[in-house]
């Protein structure tokens, strides 16, 4: 059963984020695959995530696909013009990469190759815009393809904010759903009482949202989190049980795996992100019981 068919059929899904090596070793991504096969229903191959130069998610996911696995192509709009978005697109198409998800993509800046040129010419609405007109057999200047793709196609929400940013929120989602979207995936999520609105706001798109879920190392790790990441909103009670866990591993894995269990009642799948802790998700996937 392909992605689409399960989102399709209603199936609670559970992803795993797999980053890409900086470099060309792939031993050690493949070994977390290899431990992930059959456990979870999709891997998800960020690209060039936080401006860190890496192996890039095209070729990782066709070799993950060659493997028998089912994998999310990402695809963002800070490194690549309009020509070249387009043309990795019907790329991951020729490979047999259904799955996309499509970002705007991180500024040069703050990552490892600062003094690079950032390019977003097109934002992740144009991005959505491009493959919604390949898929009707055109590109963006409205020239025929001969051949034309036909992709799943997700991008990103925030759905932890409050007010009038989560309105924003919803009526950027509901744009999105008429460029094509199919799925939605979300920030991480520690804080159900901020995540509740959200669904609630947006239960009537009917659209599968896939909540993220980050393995929380340590105390600072979380406090950092708060601090700097957009939309995070990590409890104190979650930072306390941290701080007073003697195994901070077995905790992280039991804090990640009761949102889990909650959210399975609220959304329709979960993205587990486990930031250099890889090899801890089947631990994880044991606990909640897949």
């Amino acid at each position: 059963m392909s992605f689409k068919e399960q989102l399709d059929s209603g199936k609670f899904v559970v992803i795993t984020e797999l980053q890409p090596p900086k470099g060309n070793n792939l031993s050690e991504l493949f070994e977390s695959a290899e431990l992930l096969k059959g456990r979870v229903n999709a891997i998800n191959v960020p690209d060039l995530q936080n401006a860190i130069m890496r192996l890039g998610s095209l070729s990782v996911c066709n070799l993950l696909k060659a493997k028998g696995m089912e994998v999310i192509f990402n695809l963002s709009c800070s490194n690549r013009n309009r020509l070249a978005l387009q043309s990795e697109l019907l790329n991951a198409s020729a490979l047999g990469l259904e799955n996309l998800l499509l970002l705007q993509g991180d500024h040069p800046s703050i990552g490892d190759h600062f003094e690079a040129q950032a390019v977003f010419d097109l934002d992740v609405m144009g991005l959505l815009n491009a493959a919604k007109r390949l898929q009707e057999g055109y590109d963006l200047m409205g020239n025929d393809l001969n051949g034309k793709p036909q992709f799943c196609v997700g991008t990103y929400i925030h759905a932890t904010v409050k007010g009038h940013v989560l309105d924003l929120e919803v009526m950027d989602m509901e744009k999105k759903i008429r460029m094509g979207v199919d799925f939605f995936f979300t920030n991480s999520v520690f804080d159900l009482s901020l995540f509740e609105p959200f669904i609630k706001k947006v239960a009537h798109f009917k659209v599968p949202i896939i909540a993220g879920i980050t393995l929380l190392k340590s105390v600072g790790m979380a406090r950092y989190i708060n601090k700097h990441v957009e939309g995070a909103s990590i409890p104190d009670s979650i930072i306390d049980q941290l701080m007073k866990a003697p195994d901070k591993q077995r905790t992280s894995i039991e804090i990640a795996g009761g949102l889990i269990k909650e959210l399975r009642s609220l959304c329709q799948g979960v993205q587990i992100i486990p930031i250099g802790w890889e090899k801890q998700v089947p631990a994880l996937l044991d606990y909640v019981g897949f």
